[in-house]
């Protein structure tokens, strides 16, 4: 392709980006507790490292996430809530481009066939539907990193020596910085098994880990960023596996992209076996990609939130092959075909699009929440870990809350399965009442503790609408209560307004 046929290859990529970012229903429910982190920095002149927001027992403030949340609440505070959603567009067209660089870098003579990138962009797409989430930062710096050591190993290029400089940056940003030093390892490994020096690797990987100590919490918080990429969270659903009950028939884009990786180096492998002998072709296998493509795949089967990783690695390492494969069959005029269709689907869906902040009308309880507020309804507040830090953002001080999506950072391990066991009116369900008394109830209506919570003389339902419920104790029930506005608008205009203040 000539240089105007690249050009409108990489503006179609960012269309793509856009069009998946603004067609959102909603910002991801961990985002409050983001902006508030990053509101204590910038504001507040500090990094928070104790909890107080919330009215139950907690420990140090482990925020792995922090950096992410100054970037987000510096976007917010100067350029708006739409900016956040631009933000997310440059960080999913980033983390294309620098694979697409990777594809490159690895000898592909014509690394813009649109009929590959079609399958990992979509796969992307759906994991990728809210913005904006901190673990893009991860997601980006992971295909940096593979772009350096994919280049290192091709050059012997003295840039591996930056791996310990982003480690510092990364690790402040997002804890996913343990698998930027995993693909370190994976290198390595590879390389000792092809006989080659690793000295570069050596020095570059233990840098890596001994800068990890450069962070507001010291040594300390290494051990807690170990301890929270390995422990299980068997109540999120997005760590649970690809293939569980719930996700089965979910994540379709991806396991197409999963099976055509899969094919694409059976066939390879096949073919070269025809060629040369056995001992030949396990030879001449290419030892990095085989062992980064098997790790990521095996941890993408085992999480859902890891499925970026394969992604970007299969599409790094996989479009030679495909390109390969289908390059005497098809003609010439598909690539240019498939672009210019794909441009055009994008310029519609853009064009026709009506542009809103996603106010997540069903998926957050903005009418309960305010519905507090003028009531000046205080107290502790008993919601759903996943609206807790929504409820924070709005209502500090005036209502503390249970617990939010911060989970392993500031809580202890007992606080979910309580809240779990209330939700489904599991034996003991009461005990979470009893054990953290809360003055305020807000649940969804679907859980089975909405009819429970409707037949107990302890609670009073005082505000019911189409998908949540708000419960105040019968002996502190008013007589009569103001009603909150009903007009999206009003919940558009005010939806990163905040009581919290530094």
């Amino acid at each position: 392709m000539n240089k105007k046929w690249i050009t409108l290859f990489f503006i179609t990529i960012f269309l793509i980006a856009f069009l998946i970012s603004a067609n959102v229903n909603y910002f991801d429910f961990d985002l409050w507790a983001r902006l508030i982190a990053g509101m204590g920095v910038v504001d507040g002149h500090t990094v928070l490292k104790e909890d107080f927001l919330s009215y139950t027992p907690t420990h140090t403030w482990w925020d792995h996430e922090y950096g992410s949340g100054v970037i987000f609440y510096l976007f917010l505070k100067y350029f708006g809530g739409y900016s956040l959603i631009l933000l997310q567009t440059v960080i999913i067209f980033l983390i294309v481009f620098v694979t697409i660089q990777i594809v490159k870098l690895r000898g592909n003579k014509s690394p813009y066939n649109f009929l590959f990138y079609i399958f990992p962009i979509i796969a992307l797409a759906t994991n990728f539907g809210h913005p904006i989430r901190c673990h893009l930062f991860s997601f980006l710096f992971f295909a940096i990193y593979l772009y350096i050591l994919e280049y290192h190993r091709k050059s012997n290029s003295k840039t591996i020596y930056l791996l310990p400089v982003l480690t510092i940056i990364w690790n402040n940003l997002h804890g996913g910085v343990i698998a930027g030093l995993g693909l370190i390892v994976m290198y390595a490994t590879a390389e000792l098994f092809d006989k080659k020096d690793i000295k570069a690797y050596l020095i570059s990987g233990l840098l890596s880990v001994a800068v990890l100590i450069i962070n507001p919490w010291g040594y300390e918080y290494i051990k807690f960023l170990v301890m929270a990429n390995t422990m299980p969270r068997p109540d999120v659903m997005e760590w649970w596996g690809l293939f569980s009950k719930f996700h089965l028939y979910k994540q379709i884009p991806f396991k197409i992209f999963m099976l055509l990786t899969i094919a694409l180096e059976t066939i390879k492998i096949f073919n070269n076996r025809k060629k040369s002998t056995l001992a030949e072709t396990l030879k001449n296998i290419d030892k990095s990609k085989a062992i980064v493509l098997i790790v990521t795949l095996c941890l993408a089967i085992k999480h859902i939130k890891l499925l970026p990783f394969f992604v970007i690695c299969g599409t790094a390492y996989c479009y030679e092959d495909f390109n390969e494969l289908l390059e005497t069959k098809l003609p010439k005029w598909t690539e240019k075909f498939t672009l210019i269709l794909i441009a055009a689907i994008c310029i519609f869906g853009l064009t026709v699009k009506n542009y809103d902040l996603p106010l997540g009308k069903v998926e957050y309880p903005h009418r309960e929440i305010e519905f507090l507020k003028i009531n000046n309804l205080k107290g502790n507040l008993l919601i759903n870990f996943g609206l807790g830090s929504f409820a924070s953002y709005k209502l500090y001080p005036n209502n503390k809350i249970y617990m939010d999506g911060r989970y392993e950072e500031v809580y202890n391990e007992d606080m979910v399965p309580l809240l779990k066991q209330f939700y489904l009116v599991k034996e003991n369900w009461d005990e979470v009442l009893k054990k953290y008394p809360p003055d305020i109830i807000i649940i969804e209506k679907y859980y089975p503790i909405y009819e429970k919570l409707n037949s107990d003389p302890n609670w009073s339902n005082v505000y019911d609408t189409k998908n949540f419920a708000v419960y105040v104790k019968t002996n502190e029930k008013k007589e009569k209560y103001k009603q909150p506005d009903n007009s999206l608008e009003y919940y558009k205009n005010t939806l990163f307004d905040t009581s919290v203040k530094f």
